[in-house]
């Protein structure tokens, strides 16, 4: 396949003498006019607009980058003519290995070719003739081009451009897009890394102790005392279970318990602070009056979903998983703990160790879910709770008492 380099429109050196005022006027913007603008992908659109402005034929044109996400091994940015949006897809990290990708021009490009371009109006052009090629066609457009888009230490994302004008590009818009390319590429990496070190802090930390560190609260013993509903919760007999089955088998199982139990937390406003082995703490800040039904409902969708789990792990021959939640209500103070080089964004108090200590006791008493008296009269349960007594926890001088859900064993 014959490729830009080899056809000397990479970087072409002669054609450059059409509209110069116009391709510094846009190279001044990128680079001098974009600070105060966060998101790329609105970029993307006002550049595609001031390329058509200026007279380049760009009908379509995407951005796609590699992205750190657990979700996502990358994002599509797709800019079409008289849009003034950019669409945003995401792709997971199946689409590698998927015949779409596989047999496509961004392929090739990822795997070392300097760039690709097919003239879609010349049945004769050589190369292969890639499925997106029709789509791209039946749109009515006739030229289209990917490039690599460098950024720091050669990680290689990648751009497209497509014509609809009769012929496609010319050579002049081939210098134009050599022009403003490694602009781009600079916009687009501090972009990349402000969204991927969100990312990365949201994925590790959750979305409010991102948001604090973000802001500044980096500073050893930083915090504040916030009320909360706090929540812990405990897989049991994990010990044994990763002795017993082979290692993805615990993976897959561990997944599969913190899935059923965090997307509940997380649709009713809680914020999972830290998973612990098999274990996690969340909390439900009362700044939301409603903060104890939320979390309420977090353990009851929970419940269900580790039902259906244990029902599907029952069938591969696996025993059901047993678990304890222990919920308790209080101050703590949420903040930086840790070395002076290692911090951990947390909640520490005697309110979590009384959660704490309640989950440890759901051992004792079979019951799956304990609640302490304080938490019953602050959160207005609308659920038949059974009093179980008061019982002595460790640390505490005065027994408390500890609350059950009816019929629930």
């Amino acid at each position: 396949m014959q490729t830009l380099s080899e056809a000397r429109l990479v970087f072409p050196r002669e054609g450059r003498g059409r509209w110069p005022a116009k391709r510094r006027k846009i190279l001044d913007w990128l680079v001098m006019e974009t600070r105060e603008e966060r998101f790329i992908d609105n970029i993307f659109v006002e550049l595609c607009q001031r390329l058509s402005e200026a007279g380049v034929p760009v009908a379509r044109a995407t951005l796609h980058f590699r992205i750190h996400n657990p979700q996502w091994i990358g994002a599509r940015i797709l800019w079409r003519k008289g849009l003034t949006e950019a669409e945003i897809d995401t792709y997971d990290y199946a689409v590698e290995d998927s015949a779409q990708y596989q047999n496509s021009a961004l392929h090739e490009v990822n795997n070392g070719a300097d760039a690709v371009r097919r003239h879609l109006d010349d049945p004769a052009a050589d190369g292969p003739d890639y499925p997106l090629y029709a789509e791209l066609r039946a749109e009515g457009l006739t030229d289209y081009i990917v490039w690599p888009l460098y950024h720091t230490l050669g990680k290689r994302h990648a751009i497209t451009f497509a014509s609809d004008r009769p012929g496609g590009f010319d050579a002049d818009d081939i210098a134009f897009f050599s022009d403003i390319l490694p602009a781009l590429a600079l916009v687009s990496e501090i972009r990349l890394k402000n969204r991927l070190a969100r990312t990365l802090l949201e994925t590790y930390v959750g979305p409010h102790a991102s948001e604090q560190i973000l802001a500044g609260a980096t500073r050893r013993g930083s915090g504040v005392t916030v009320g909360a509903a706090i929540m812990i919760c405990d897989l049991r007999d994990f010990t044994r279970l990763s002795d017993l089955w082979p290692r993805d088998d615990v993976i897959e199982l561990l997944n599969g318990y913190f899935d059923a139990m965090s997307d509940p937390i997380e649709r009713h406003g809680g914020e999972i602070l830290k998973f612990m082995g098999d274990g996690l703490l969340a909390i439900f800040p009362l700044s939301d009056p409603c903060a104890c039904s939320q979390l309420l409902g977090a353990i009851d969708e929970a419940q269900a979903a580790l039902a259906r789990l244990n029902e599907a792990n029952l069938k591969k021959g696996h025993d059901a998983l047993g678990y304890g939640i222990g919920v308790h209500v209080g101050d703590v103070m949420y903040g930086n703990i840790g070395s002076r080089k290692r911090l951990d964004f947390t909640v520490i108090g005697p309110a979590v160790n009384i959660a704490s200590r309640l989950e440890s006791l759901t051992k004792e008493l079979k019951r799956p879910v304990l609640l302490s008296r304080a938490f019953v009269e602050r959160g207005g349960c609308a659920r038949q709770l059974e009093n179980l007594g008061s019982y002595a926890l460790r640390g505490l001088d005065e027994p408390i008492d500890v609350f059950a859900f009816s019929g629930a064993k």
